[in-house]
């Protein structure tokens, strides 16, 4: 399958790349008083060989999708907020060409992780670092999952050095005005598996993770995380620290994952609880040869039940 991001102004321009593909179905998200919204285009291929080709071309689908991205939604003058993981490194790496080419100026970049300052160190951007009264316009990141409907985002499953922090990457990602996610197609789901990180206090861990482990009894296991060697329950003679401090434990799901806006509120009452690895933000949605990208509006969480369920046009 391959997809086409696209908006209603952005069609006709559009037109000549799916001119052979005869099937598009339009999915719009919006609130109750119209004022954002965003389409959702899936374009399906006309071969079986076209879908062969762009699965054994993830790389490049990747690259294209980081792209449009830094093409679509960042301008000169921006602060961006500068994700993590294999998409965000490569947005990152366009990012600094466009600015030694003058596409883009005056762009000050604020990183999510350790990993995505040295990548934009190497990519020539200027650096900031994140504080509370930092003012960034736009964001992006890649997602371990995205939930289908609601579209809470799962980050942090696979950070296992104690440099990489959960709450500065969330943090970044909160405090920007417009945020995307890039995400393949399979990582957009209705049902959920996999497993939730948490970070707790190191001091009687073990009680917190009692405490996990009665919230979804049955339904998951709660293993601390590792810094070497095997994962396990108690997370071995060497648990991950994070660099504030708190240790990792992996709330890992047997059965499918009810709601990830219940989970994050069940875990946000436990005292040991510091932060998760849950995103509430709201996306709306379009996606792009094989890549969802995920674009999210800041709004305040009492405008949480003006989002409606998808329908189709």
């Amino acid at each position: 399958m391959a997809l086409i991001s696209t908006s209603p102004s952005s069609l006709s321009s559009s037109s000549s790349s799916s001119a052979a593909i005869p099937r598009r179905s339009f999915i719009t998200f919006k609130n109750h008083d119209n004022k954002v919204r965003m389409n959702k285009t899936m374009i399906r291929g006309s071969s079986s060989s076209d879908s062969s080709r762009a699965l054994s071309n993830g790389s490049s689908v990747l690259f294209r999708a980081a792209k449009h991205t830094v093409d679509t939604y960042i301008t000169s003058g921006m602060v961006v907020g500068l994700g993590s993981g294999q998409a965000s490194a490569m947005a990152i790496e366009y990012m600094g060409r466009q600015l030694r080419a003058g596409a883009l100026k005056d762009v000050i970049g604020i990183p999510t992780s350790v990993a995505s300052a040295n990548e934009a160190a190497v990519a020539g951007i200027p650096l900031d670092q994140y504080q509370d009264t930092s003012q960034i316009d736009f964001a992006f990141d890649d997602a371990d999952i995205i939930e289908e409907g609601t579209l809470v985002a799962v980050i942090g499953r696979q950070q296992p050095k104690g440099d990489e922090s959960i709450i500065q990457e969330k943090s970044v990602l909160n405090a920007a005005d417009k945020l995307v996610f890039m995400v393949s197609e399979n990582q957009y789901k209705g049902v959920l598996d996999g497993s939730v990180p948490v970070l707790v206090q190191p001091v009687n861990w073990m009680e917190t993770a009692e405490e996990i482990d009665d919230l979804f009894i049955g339904d998951a296991e709660v293993w601390r995380r590792a810094s070497i060697g095997l994962a396990g329950p108690l997370g071995g003679d060497f648990p991950l620290v994070t660099k504030e401090g708190h240790h990792v434990l992996d709330i890992i799901f047997t059965s499918p994952i009810p709601s990830l806006a219940k989970v994050a509120e069940s875990l946000g009452k436990l005292d040991g609880v510091v932060d998760h690895g849950v995103v509430s933000k709201f996306p709306l949605v379009s996606l792009f040869l094989g890549i969802l990208i995920l674009l999210l509006f800041h709004v305040t969480p009492t405008s949480e039940s003006a989002f409606v369920a998808p329908t189709s046009e």
